[in-house]
């Protein structure tokens, strides 16, 4: 006869049931990092992107465990904030000439990114802390945070051009009202890869670490602005106010996204190719 208590088992919660996103809680702080560590690249597969959305699902509906004013985006790999898009899901998609695929991964994308644009609609403030490279929509991830830190090491660019497309998942959108028109158009176009100095001297990251300092900089942070936090809160709702980021502006420029992967050449493709197989190098030998 077994023993029914043997045949019990406990349910784990949403948080540890993920396998892309590693969610740690600060009760006294009110604050929860949520650590990317997607396979078998660091970017948004679209297990990680469903994880990501379950969460702020949670956290909208005020399921977690502590009132969250501080939602922090880091990473978990070494070397790597996040590649951005899943280039082998796109490569197949384009090859499968699967439109409705490619628009539903780009609606996921942008989906809990406007969502962090816009503080979850709870005036939370949300930082991204950036460890390694952050490229593509790894980067329009974090440029759509309210608070951009940055240990020096870090990389950040967008090298979609380089196979004749262009982040569509609002680099645009986020550049263009960060730092003004010319200078988004310019590095989205250029293809390069900056350091984390010369964002912070562009005005893109907010606060340049040490390396190996990141968490304690987003600490600080938060214990400086919580000593005026009804300023630092009432300010953040002005500021998405003004000249906005709206859902169907991100919406319509993924479409125009879309249509444009679809329009790629097999020379592009094996452009894409390559630069899968140098990112999985890259982390591999972190």
């Amino acid at each position: 006869m077994h023993n029914t208590n043997q045949l019990l088992k406990i349910q784990p919660t949403l948080e540890e049931s993920f396998t892309s996103l590693d969610i740690q809680y600060d009760e006294q702080r009110e604050l929860a990092w949520y650590r990317m560590s997607a396979y078998p690249r660091p970017c948004f597969t679209p297990g990680l992107l469903s994880e990501i959305q379950l969460w702020f699902d949670h956290v909208i509906s005020n399921e977690c465990p502590t009132h969250l004013n501080y939602i922090i985006m880091g990473s978990n790999i070494p070397g790597a904030f996040n590649l951005g898009g899943d280039l082998n899901l796109f490569y197949n998609l384009i090859q499968e000439k699967d439109r409705e695929g490619l628009m539903q991964y780009a609606i996921d994308c942008i989906n809990p990114l406007f969502q962090i644009h816009t503080g979850l609609g709870k005036n939370i403030t949300t930082i991204s802390l950036v460890q390694g490279d952050a490229l593509g929509g790894g980067f329009e991830v974090a440029i759509s945070s309210d608070v951009l830190i940055a240990e020096r090491s870090a990389k950040m660019g967008m090298p979609e051009i380089l196979f004749n497309l262009f982040p569509g998942m609002g680099a645009y959108s986020f550049l263009s009202r960060k730092i003004g028109s010319v200078q988004a158009e310019k590095m989205i176009l250029g293809g390069k890869l900056y350091t984390a100095e010369e964002m912070y001297n562009l005005g893109i990251v907010d606060l340049l670490a040490e390396d190996g300092e990141g968490e304690k900089a987003v600490l600080e942070y938060i214990k400086k602005q919580n000593r005026a936090s009804n300023g630092y809160r009432a300010f953040r709702q002005a500021k998405r106010h003004c000249n906005p980021v709206e859902y169907s502006e991100l919406k319509e420029i993924t479409t125009i996204w879309v249509d444009a992967a679809l329009n790629l050449s097999n020379k592009n493709l094996r452009m894409m190719e390559r630069l899968i197989a140098r990112q999985s190098l890259k982390v591999s030998h972190g």
